[in-house]
């Protein structure tokens, strides 16, 4: 039975960074090897090509267009990757906001997501305060925020903060400030698994 690590949360929150993290150290603790799929790094190229088609903005990851003709497409094509490895017991760890999944609670329940139903799911909520968030994305001046940055009323309204009582089984993860004690409590978390 393959695992299945979602590494969620919204913009600025160290997702990336932290699934590097963490990919080490569940290779060395769980003695398996785990595939990472980074939503930006699956399809930023053609996700560039496609909004600059759409919109004539190839960094354009935030507007109605995106979000209503091509995000949904990003999300069923990785979580596609994601289900032929597990189905063929390679591990995978998923890198991206999958705030709609979360909320859906979609992230929970493998058969929704195509995954075997065998598959051991942990999800991990990258969690971090609005203003620290947006900080973190002005500093790293990604034209693919220049959107987000410009609408930030409408991107903020869009932001959840997943209530522990209503996702007993997700994984929170404070990233304001690291903190490496409560990082090995998460990735002993995910080496357990569900």
């Amino acid at each position: 039975m393959a695992r299945l690590v979602f590494i969620a949360g919204h913009a600025g929150t160290g997702k990336t960074t932290l699934a590097r993290r963490a990919v080490p150290l569940l290779h060395a603790r769980t003695g398996e090897s785990f595939c990472v799929l980074d939503k930006d790094t699956v399809y930023g190229a053609y996700s560039a090509k496609v909004m600059g088609l759409l919109t004539g903005d190839p960094d354009d990851r935030d507007s109605p267009t995106y979000l209503e003709h091509l995000r949904d497409q990003e999300y069923s094509g990785l979580l596609e990757i994601a289900a032929e490895n597990l189905a063929l017991g390679v591990n995978v760890v998923l890198v991206g906001p999958f705030s709609r999944e979360v909320k859906s609670k979609r992230v929970f329940d493998p058969v929704a997501l195509g995954a075997p139903p065998d598959t051991r799911i942990s999800v991990v909520w990258v969690a971090l305060d609005e203003a620290t968030a947006k900080a973190r994305i002005v500093a790293r001046r990604d034209a693919r925020d220049r959107y987000k940055l410009e609408h930030w009323d409408d991107y903020r309204r869009r932001r959840f903060d997943p209530d522990p009582a209503e996702f007993p089984a997700l994984l929170r993860f404070d990233n304001t400030a690291f903190d490496e004690a409560a990082f090995e409590r998460l990735v002993a978390a995910i080496c357990r698994g569900p």
